[in-house]
């Protein structure tokens, strides 16, 4: 591209020489867009429209190539860093003001070796683009509930969803990973290769590289899954969440059930008296034989006098979208998240009164389900520590206009801070706001110490810390 002038990409308080940029423009595959061209604030735009940052140049890369050019710019240059896979994370992190962008969108490869029960994909691949390829062979990767979350940033953090407790969360099944280190150099990392900076990347985010291509290990998955809602109504919500505690406690690995509070959107199979009520929803999926899951998940469908039950016999990827249509890009969203290993009734108590207080009527509060494979695993085996939880709070506040912000936010603080003498302390990273950076070192507990020193040997100048940060182990505090 020729003539960038970037007169926003600045180094500190100095501009960038132009002849750098030239030099790393000249050499760039894919394209470079700054506040001057057309399509700038649709190139900026993330799914959380609270987040609004004027980056000084977005580098939309066409390769790993690319990738390395951009993190050596940023590098040489000292510039801010942040980078782009789906831009789906509730904290914003994927975009920067003022710095460089490495955007990876356009980077969606899926291949899929049916022989091998393998898959290589880059990180601009949304679940869908990941579902479409491997479900066309009978295969499948455990990852999210939302088909148009990014697999990288899922990934890196853990990803957890409707197949998790028979598979293990997504970075459970990864198997190797080429990344673009703090240095410029295109590494592969894996069990073998570089194990300690794999073990750190499976679960420690964005801290330690850019990743340009993931290898997955699929499980066969036969394209038709038993799934479902069960809809009731909030006034039965004490027995219906103290029932299905109950109901999980012998769920088989093949049977993972949410729940979602919320006011009732206008869906199809719901008597219109009910739109715009409170209701509790278990949402449902087993992941096996359809028979069997009808057994196994008749307990959980006797619960109450259900408004609606829909679950049946349906392709797992039209489940694996169910509820896109609800968590679109452009409205505001801001997440707290605990972590319980079960649920008390006095967590119970305070859910359904915060439940009583919406504060609009696209916030929600759900609970999801896990263990199982998950759970299997040691705490120490991986970044990701929370082993040991068994359901996961998300309180999503979602609204539109910028005058709820205030009610919204301080709805799920308050919520959070009710709920804390009932969970175990840990949290899902790509749950945190961008406001929880005080959080990160308890988030990780024990395996903090270690992501800390690896930090410190593949990025000691902390050039990737727009993430939910560790720090090189020589900045952690001793306080």
């Amino acid at each position: 591209m020729d003539n960038l002038n970037l007169t926003t990409l600045q180094r500190g308080q100095t501009m960038v020489n132009d002849v750098a940029i030239d030099a790393f423009a000249a050499g760039f595959r894919g394209s470079l867009l700054t506040s001057k061209d057309m399509n700038y604030n649709e190139a900026r735009a993330i799914w959380n429209a609270m987040i609004d940052r004027r980056p000084g140049l977005i580098a939309r890369c066409a390769g790993a190539a690319d990738v390395v050019r951009a993190v050596r710019f940023a590098r040489d240059n000292n510039l801010l860093v942040s980078v782009r896979g789906g831009g789906h994370g509730i904290a914003g992190n994927a975009v920067c003001d003022g710095g460089v962008v490495i955007d990876l969108s356009t980077m969606k490869s899926v291949r899929v070796d049916p022989q091998t029960r393998r898959a290589r994909i880059e990180p601009g691949a949304t679940l869908a683009d990941v579902d479409k390829e491997t479900l066309a062979f009978g295969l499948v990767l455990p990852t999210g509930i939302n088909s148009t979350t990014g697999i990288a940033g899922l990934t890196l953090g853990g990803g957890f969803g409707w197949l998790t407790r028979k598979f293990g969360l997504t970075l459970d099944n990864l198997l190797s990973v080429d990344v673009v280190t703090a240095d410029g150099e295109l590494i592969k990392a894996s069990e073998t290769d570089k194990p300690d900076l794999f073990w750190a990347l499976r679960g420690g985010g964005g801290n330690f590289g850019v990743v340009t291509s993931f290898e997955f290990k699929l499980n066969p998955l036969d394209t038709e899954v038993l799934a479902g809602l069960v809809v009731h109504p909030f006034a039965d919500a004490e027995k219906v969440l103290k029932e299905y505690r109950q109901a999980l406690e012998a769920a088989p690995d093949e049977l993972t059930c949410w729940v979602v509070m919320r006011q009732a959107p206008p869906l199809p199979f719901l008597p219109a008296e009910w739109h715009g009520k409170e209701i509790v929803v278990l949402a449902m999926c087993y992941c096996g034989d359809v028979a069997a899951g009808e057994k196994a998940a008749a307990r959980l469908r006797a619960i109450g006098k259900p408004i609606a039950d829909i679950v049946g016999p349906m392709p797992f990827t039209g489940w694996q979208q169910a509820f896109d249509p609800l968590l679109t890009p452009g409205a505001r969203n801001y997440w707290k998240s605990q972590d319980f290993a079960s649920l008390s009734d006095a967590a119970i108590d305070v859910l359904l009164k915060a439940m009583r207080r919406l504060p609009g009527p696209e916030c929600e509060i759900f609970i999801g389900h896990v263990g199982g494979a998950a759970g299997r695993v040691a705490n120490e085996a991986t970044a990701f520590p929370q082993r040991s939880s068994h359901f996961v709070m998300n309180v999503h506040a979602r609204w539109r206009e910028t005058g709820m912000d205030g009610s919204c936010v301080g709805w799920a603080r308050e919520l959070f801070e009710a709920t804390k003498p009932h969970a175990v302390g840990t949290a899902y990273i790509n749950f945190m706001p961008d406001d929880e950076t005080d959080r990160v070192e308890a988030a990780y507990g024990a395996n903090y110490a270690r992501l800390a020193e690896i930090k410190r040997r593949y990025d000691p100048n902390n050039l990737f810390r727009m993430n939910q940060n560790v720090k090189p182990m020589a900045t952690v505090r001793t306080a």
